[in-house]
């Protein structure tokens, strides 16, 4: 994205890094296809970015999908441009949908980036379609060296605070923060911080089960489980059956 800010492919380096901590914990992992057995009446879903275009709403929910989550924003400079059309057409064809912005850390503050979010797409209002909005925060795609964007464990947290209370202030939501227990360990120092008031997203690819959780979280909400699938995108998962969907989604 330092290339007029706009990502080579925000999913292939997700793909990669999820993929890396989901080998490193797991030692080895065993490869499967399709939805994890142990989930498999769980409600589907994925989430998309540019990458992925104008997507065919329709067909994503006669292939089963019940929610996505789409990307808005990076740092304080780009915004998605396929982001209306994804948007709005998830709703119209009966998805609940919600916004996510990808972190950049070492770009601005938490709190800058979290008004430039809610001011692009990461809204959220009590109307049972819309899901609250999502904070990416995972290893640097743009700089090998600087992992964690060259914050201290302290540092990161006080960013990641810093987001959640601002987007609390502007939209009545904490943010779901998505993560993989590898880089939350290594960038956060395992905090335990956010556990009590915020949904966890992990990223888990090529395993039956999410694995170990970051710190301080006892289970996920949403789990990404693969880059690919039957629907556009990343492959999720949500935690709870269709009606608690909705329920998160009004913030019960």
């Amino acid at each position: 994205m330092a290339r007029d800010r706009i990502p080579p492919s925000r999913h292939r380096v997700r793909a990669f890094a999820a993929s890396v901590a989901a080998l490193a914990l797991a030692g080895t992992a065993t490869a499967f296809a399709g939805t994890p057995a142990s989930a498999a009446s769980l409600p589907k879903g994925h989430d998309v970015s540019s990458h992925q275009k104008n997507v065919d709403w329709p067909g994503a929910r006669a292939n089963g999908a019940r929610f996505v989550y789409i990307k808005a924003t990076e740092s304080t400079t780009y915004r998605n441009p396929y982001f209306d059309q994804q948007y709005n057409g998830s709703r119209e064809a009966g998805i609940r949908r919600g916004a996510y912005h990808f972190a950049l850390p070492d770009k601005s503050s938490g709190a800058r980036q979290a008004a430039y979010f809610v001011g692009h797409g990461g809204t959220w209002t009590a109307d049972g379609w819309t899901l609250p909005p999502a904070l990416d925060v995972e290893y640097n795609p743009y700089d090998k060296k600087h992992r964690c964007y060259g914050l201290s464990h302290s540092g990161m947290v006080r960013w990641i605070r810093s987001f959640s209370d601002e987007l609390k202030r502007e939209t009545g939501r904490r943010p779901v923060i998505y993560t993989t227990t590898n880089w939350w360990n290594l960038c956060t120092g395992g905090s335990s911080a956010f556990a009590a008031d915020h949904a966890l997203w992990i990223a888990r690819h090529g395993s039956a089960d999410a694995g170990t959780l970051p710190a301080g979280w006892s289970s996920w909400t949403f789990w990404q489980y693969d880059n690919s699938g039957s629907l556009p995108g990343d492959q999720n998962l949500f935690n709870g059956s269709a009606g608690r969907l909705k329920s998160f989604a009004l913030g019960l």
